[in-house]
């Protein structure tokens, strides 16, 4: 008797990543199913953890280690403003800064770890500048 070869087919979902994308960025504009908040300068920014831990080993390390449903994260010597960059670059792949506060910005994604942005915590930057910083 013999055997027939089972067929397989792929099933593949057109401009997925956009659509992915797309999704989580009403998801966070709406604040759905958000489960952490973000503190930083007095004010308040809601996320997904799954986000923030895909996005950052600093995150991910601070929030597997954590039992709270939605904790809240103080990032003390944070900016509001760069924190809300960082998690518009973190959920749509890019962000614009302006070039007065690049620097600034790119100092405070270094020291969270935002891949895409940040190189290992004791790397020489392209313009010659050593950055330890510490949370």
């Amino acid at each position: 008797m013999q055997k027939m070869v089972e067929q397989h087919f792929c099933l593949r979902w057109n401009n997925y990543r956009t659509n992915i994308t797309a999704e989580f960025e009403t998801l966070r504009e709406g604040e759905h199913f958000v489960d952490v908040t973000l503190a930083c300068d007095g004010r308040q920014l809601k996320a997904h953890k799954v986000v923030l831990s895909a996005c950052s080993p600093y995150f991910k390390e601070l929030l597997q280690g954590n039992p709270c449903s939605h904790p809240i994260i103080i990032l003390k010597d944070v900016a509001y403003t760069h924190m809300r960059s960082l998690l518009e670059f973190m959920y749509a792949g890019e962000v614009n800064i302006s070039q007065a506060h690049l620097g600034s910005f790119l100092h405070t994604a270094e020291a969270l770890k935002i891949r895409g942005l940040a190189e290992s915590s004791d790397t020489e930057r392209k313009d010659g500048v050593w950055y330890k910083v510490s949370l």
